[in-house]
């Protein structure tokens, strides 16, 4: 997503996410509303984090894995997903979480957003890989999936392939994690606007835009000082 023109305001804004996280697309597209809401326009920079970085290649089932990392009992993970589902619809995003949801590895599909950000993609294919994963239950570990995605976004097929075969940008990743991380990023999603604020979670449109609002106010107290 980039500026809505040269006369308008625009803020640059960060976000940590991972693709397993229902929450980093929730807040994406109440920021959305925000934005639309304000005329504000905004360059969006994605960044890796792994919310489970020793997930095995052949993932886990959703609920087993909510229960056992959180503790939740078996109702309340179906009361969550009920109440994940609710938020989706208002927001036009179609999650189909159900029993035999699962959760995957997303440290391949990090590399290749890390790549993507060449080609100026990689915004599109991180909506990809959400809608991907949680509206058409693909496995966004698996290398051939990866590929689809990439390449229905408008990406080489071949160069995505040899990416991830290489793993030409696992280092780079695994950099940016870390510079994260070592920042006191430790839950997603997290926003940094303009290089300065920090909005943690899906904090709803109208928190968003009262950010949005706020940096632009710095940004033309600056300008006229």
């Amino acid at each position: 997503m980039s500026d809505k023109g040269s006369s308008a305001p625009s803020v640059q804004i960060d976000i940590v996410s991972d693709i397993m996280c229902p929450w980093c697309i929730i807040g994406f597209r109440q920021l959305e509303q925000a934005l639309k809401a304000t005329g504000i326009g905004a360059f969006i920079r994605w960044h890796p984090f792994e919310l489970n970085p020793t997930m095995p290649s052949e993932g886990q089932n959703l609920r087993e894995h909510i229960v056992e990392k959180y503790g939740a009992t078996a109702e309340q993970s179906a009361e969550n997903r009920a109440q994940l589902r609710k938020i989706g619809e208002d927001l036009g995003i179609d999650f189909k979480l159900g029993d035999d949801s699962r959760i995957f590895n997303t440290f391949q599909a990090h590399q290749l957003l890390d790549w993507a950000q060449k080609y100026d993609k990689q915004h599109p294919l991180e909506l990809a890989l959400f809608a991907a994963h949680f509206s058409d239950g693909r496995d966004v570990s698996r290398q051939e999936v990866l590929v689809d995605v990439a390449d229905s976004v408008g990406l080489d097929r071949d160069l995505a392939q040899e990416v991830l075969e290489s793993r030409s940008h696992a280092a780079d990743t695994r950099a940016r994690q870390e510079y994260w991380t070592s920042r006191g990023i430790s839950g997603v999603p997290a926003m940094v606007f303009d290089g300065k604020y920090l909005l943690t979670g899906a904090q709803g449109a109208q928190n968003y835009a009262q950010m949005l609002q706020k940096v632009v106010t710095d940004q033309r107290a600056e300008q006229s000082a």
